[in-house]
């Protein structure tokens, strides 16, 4: 573990070899799933850069300097953060280069371009980078192309895909994996996210590798849910109207923000994700994992009903249809993270699902 980063140590080594050698890039692209640590190890990293006594190559922050206070308090005047307002779809082009009034003498582009209050560094972040528009992007490009001395800029996202090529082109890419369940287990135990042992380890075992799913199935609603709903796939046909209308009921009930919704939605459809997933694992597994039977009985007791149902139901042809009905949850899952409306990606998805 790296300065409280759970499981990237590789990454560590990648930035020490790169700074050894003088060769540090100015653009970066963190991509990797969410909640697992690429914007914390993004902070900690400008904290390492900026420490006014260890050696940056080390990347080995003190903790005692007035850099190392400032930037843990998140109040350093040489690291710029920007991130998607709660209540917008996008990062505001102003965020980036200022409003029409002062465009180009405010926004994060050009605060990375005035000279460094402390050293000679200064470190801008991007968090949820998927979140940056065509203009927003395109006003990012002078600033990659030609950075000020001494600056970087780094993007977080969740996939090299969802950024467009000239940003793709400009950064260096460095892929960040999911958390092991240990790693997960102990994140939740150690900063005392959840005290029960027993729901560490099932979560830790689902989640993933991301703390942020983690969290959110700390809710006893949604694994209530979970066993209904995988009982409910496991079905030769899916009644696409009720589950409709019990799926929207959920979502609803997960509270008045959107973002709340759209969080729990997202976790239906992952549910929907994982159990194709494990038909297909069950047509080349000898035997189902278990560890995963250890945690979840019923769900792999869902999942036998599953395959023998789709088997009875088509046949040798069992198989294709699982993988269909995988990629439709994962094209219904990007759907919501573009923002789709939600009552109707419930009923078109189902409708999909109850047609294959």
């Amino acid at each position: 573990m790296w300065q409280g980063v759970f499981g990237h140590d590789r990454v560590v080594e990648q930035f020490r070899r790169a700074l050894t050698r003088g060769r540090l890039a100015a653009g970066f692209l963190f991509v990797g799933p969410s909640g697992i640590g690429k914007r914390l190890f993004a902070r900690r990293l400008a904290q390492a850069l900026l420490c006014g006594r260890s050696g940056e190559s080390a990347l080995s922050p003190c903790g005692i300097c007035e850099s190392c206070v400032q930037a843990a308090a998140g109040s350093h005047p040489d690291i710029i953060e920007v991130a998607k307002p709660a209540d917008r779809s996008f990062i505001p082009l102003e965020l980036l280069i200022g409003d029409k009034e002062h465009r180009g003498r405010q926004g994060l582009c050009y605060e990375l371009s005035l000279r460094p209050f402390f050293g000679r560094r200064k470190v801008a972040l991007i968090d949820d980078a998927d979140a940056l528009n065509a203009e927003g992007a395109n006003s990012l490009l002078k600033t990659l192309e030609e950075p000020p001395p001494g600056a970087v800029l780094i993007l977080i996202s969740v996939s090299p895909a969802r950024q467009l090529p000239t940003i793709r082109s400009r950064c260096q890419i460095v892929p960040f994996f999911p958390l092991s369940p240990e790693e997960v287990q102990s994140i939740l135990l150690d900063r005392k996210l959840i005290d029960d042992l027993p729901m560490a380890q099932r979560i830790a075992f689902f989640c993933g590798g991301s703390v942020e799913r983690a969290l959110e199935l700390s809710d006893p609603r949604i694994w209530e849910f979970r066993r209904s709903w995988a009982a409910g796939l496991s079905e030769a046909r899916i009644d696409s109207v009720e589950w409709a209308a019990r799926i929207g009921q959920f979502v609803e009930a997960a509270g008045k923000e959107a973002s709340a919704r759209r969080a729990c939605l997202r976790q239906v459809i992952g549910f929907a994700a994982d159990y194709y997933r494990d038909l297909l694992r069950a047509a080349y597994a000898t035997a189902p994992s278990s560890a995963a039977g250890d945690a979840d009985r019923h769900w792999q007791a869902a999942v036998a009903k599953g395959v023998a149902e789709a088997r009875a139901l088509y046949g040798e042809a069992w198989v294709d249809s699982a993988a269909e009905r995988l990629d439709l949850c994962l094209t219904a899952r990007e759907a919501l993270d573009r923002n789709a409306n939600q009552t109707t990606l419930i009923e078109a998805w189902l409708d999909s699902l109850a047609d294959r």
